[in-house]
């Protein structure tokens, strides 16, 4: 299964992927999770908000036990984010087939649309529609850097973007949903732990900021004469990172965009997205705010315009704990349990359905870039936990 995803949406030149939503990686993605559900023996169907699932037994019989995660990527992303939950889910029934397993609840495995939100800019819009967390209006609003509206491209895929929105007969049919993911981060390696089980996600959110200058010639115009963006942009992301690591948080502006975006002019307009994050609300309030203070204090000084708009944000999220302390004990009881600050589709659908996830031991930590790896016994001992976890829930 992983030498067959491995060449889809690859980029030649980064050795990075490029899997976004309702593009041809995307749709050769969704091609491979359809052929295995039906080597599999599985019920194929995609819901109305493009989601992929795979059923073993009755999809309304309800109180199933759920497994997945998504196949997109970041731009340039790794090969493991996402993608190994996948096929770790399928390589998990095949494990549970092996042992002989009866299944007393209906099992699916299912890959969400759209998680990184490298398109549209908002990340798990196929969970956050079926979890009625994005309505369909401000669904239809979204647009790609070419100016083509998420409907559009759903229907240039082969999707009917009219059938969008909240699915609650769906997510009531679910009793548990459990997502392997690779570690973002080294926890589980200076532990020495191969697996790990998520306790919360951070709560966390994207913020774009517009500073507003004059455009001018970058060789005639006086250094006082100037109304630059980019010094008050550049001074920002200084306090960006100064701020957060007082405050023992995390802080970035990984994406700018700049008008006229010429070498030789004075940019009238810069605007960049901030991520942040933190362990709890306070504190990322606190980041978000002194940053804001900052940009503000500075573009005052070089007489700059700015505008600061939320345009996602999620809240903590404390997995189950009854699901979270069950899968602990399945697993032996010795798991090590640890928190994350990156946002996943187990997240969103948290308000509900009861979730949880595991991790798989990242030794170098890094993630969202083409370095990211796992070893292969690390992603068998992730199959074998996995099938452990579905087991235990789905087969008792």
């Amino acid at each position: 299964m992983w030498d067959e995803l491995a060449p889809i949406g690859r980029h030649p030149d980064s050795g990075g992927y490029r899997r976004y939503a309702w593009t041809g990686a995307d749709a050769d993605c969704r091609t491979w999770f359809q052929a295995q559900a039906e080597a599999r023996g599985l019920t194929y169907e995609t819901d109305r908000n493009g989601n992929q699932w795979a059923w073993l037994g009755d999809p309304l019989a309800g109180d199933a036990v759920v497994t997945g995660s998504h196949l997109d990527s970041v731009p340039d992303g790794g090969a493991f984010d996402g993608p190994l939950g996948v096929v770790s889910s399928f390589a998990a029934l095949d494990e549970l087939r092996r042992r002989g397993a009866a299944f007393s609840r209906p099992l699916a495995i299912t890959n969400f649309g759209d998680e990184e939100g490298a398109r549209f800019g908002l990340a798990c819009v196929g969970s956050r529609l079926a979890a009625g967390q994005l309505t369909k209006e401000k669904a239809y609003e979204l647009r790609d850097a070419d100016g083509i509206r998420l409907p559009e491209a759903m229907e240039a895929a082969g999707y009917d973007p009219q059938a969008i929105g909240a699915d609650p007969e769906r997510l009531a049919r679910i009793g548990a949903f459990v997502e392997l993911h690779v570690e973002q981060g080294r926890a589980l390696d200076l532990s020495g732990d191969r697996v790990g089980i998520a306790s919360a996600i951070w709560p966390h959110g994207r913020w774009r900021f517009d500073f507003h200058g004059e455009a001018n010639h970058a060789g005639t115009t006086r250094l006082v004469d100037r109304r630059d963006p980019m010094l008050t942009y550049a001074s920002t992301v200084l306090a960006a990172r100064a701020e957060a690591a007082l405050a023992g948080a995390v802080a970035t502006f990984g994406k700018i965009s700049v008008e006229p975006n010429g070498v030789n002019a004075i940019p009238s307009l810069v605007r960049g997205w901030l991520d942040s994050r933190a362990a709890d609300q306070a504190t990322l309030d606190t980041v978000v705010t002194a940053i804001e203070k900052a940009a503000r204090e500075r573009a005052d000084q070089d007489g700059i315009d700015l505008a600061v708009v939320r345009e996602s944000f999620t809240p903590v999220v404390e997995f189950e704990h009854a699901l979270r302390d069950e899968m602990n004990r399945i697993l032996g009881g010795a798991v090590p349990v640890l928190g994350t600050g990156a946002g996943h589709d187990a997240g969103i659908l948290s308000a509900a359905v009861p979730t949880a996830m595991l991790f798989v031991r990242n030794p170098t930590g890094v993630s969202h870039s083409p370095r990211e790896f796992a070893a292969e016994d690390d992603c068998v001992a992730g199959v074998l936990a996995l099938a452990d976890v579905l087991e235990g829930l789905a087969c008792r």
